[in-house]
């Protein structure tokens, strides 16, 4: 079984060069593009050419994966996943075969954007800046750049528990946000993906000695708001969100507001 996978491979390269010569199917034969179909109940599509690697996806029978070269000697054979990451599958659990780009239900290779990687991920970490809103010590309201980092733990496809760390640039002093809750992935299987969220934690200000914009304060925070995430390949998410913060004391109440985006990972 496993000479009669390599066998198709090398028969595909083969019929593809041949192809080349011929006169009139020449040209469709240039354009065909080797694929993978599962052939047995389960597939194990690994990081690397052996056993020992680890599995990244388990595929069933009639899936469909784009070929993408044979590593050595061996019985493996790298395929594309369908977010655009390379996978190592057993030449014996698949059957290579040519598909025509365009035909009716053909199947394609992966692109620049792809499925939503939150379906069997475990966790994440997004990067993103933007601006920060907020009321000051003078009473007006002032923008800040901001930054902030997102680290997430993903429960299921559609929920996940987020924290927050981030930081109002300004010469003034720091301004520093910090907290966590959980998020809903409203469609967990769509390219755009919207979510919404809500957050409890923190917020701490120490201004510079020779500051009168910023004042030093610790205030409660209570944060809620969502955005849509952007699927890219190698499991990448393009992130943009916009937040509104309570933020208060026993003596005091203020609101603030946060626009940002960026980019994350999940895994």
């Amino acid at each position: 079984m496993r000479g009669a996978s390599a066998w198709s491979v090398r028969a595909l390269v083969g019929a593809a060069s041949c192809a080349a010569a011929a006169p009139a199917p020449a040209r469709a034969a240039e354009e065909a593009q080797a694929f993978a179909r599962v052939v047995v109940d389960a597939a194990e599509l690994r990081t690397g050419a052996g056993v020992s690697f680890r599995v990244i996806y388990v595929a069933h029978r009639g899936e469909t994966f784009a070929l993408d070269g044979r590593p050595g000697a061996g019985f493996w054979l790298r395929v594309l996943l369908a977010d655009g990451r390379v996978a190592y599958v057993l030449g014996d659990e698949i059957q290579p075969y040519s598909v025509i780009p365009g035909e009716p239900g053909a199947p394609s290779r992966p692109g620049i954007f792809a499925p939503p990687p939150l379906v069997g991920s475990r966790g994440g970490l997004a990067l993103v800046g933007g601006i920060l809103s907020i009321p000051v010590a003078t009473g007006a309201v002032q923008r800040f750049g901001y930054v902030e980092a997102r680290p997430s733990v993903v429960l299921h496809e559609s929920i996940a528990l987020e924290g927050f760390v981030g930081d109002g640039l300004t010469s003034d002093g720091a301004q520093l946000l910090y907290g966590g809750g959980a998020a809903v992935y409203l469609a967990p299987r769509w390219i755009v993906c919207p979510f919404v969220g809500l957050f409890v934690g923190g917020l701490s200000v120490v201004r510079n000695h020779d500051s009168f914009v910023l004042k030093n304060e610790d205030m409660y925070l209570a944060r809620a708001g969502g955005g849509v995430l952007f699927a890219l390949r190698n499991r990448i998410l393009v992130r943009l969100e916009a937040t509104n913060l309570s933020l208060f004391t026993a003596e005091t109440y203020k609101n603030a507001q946060t626009y940002s985006g960026g980019l994350g990972v999940y895994f």
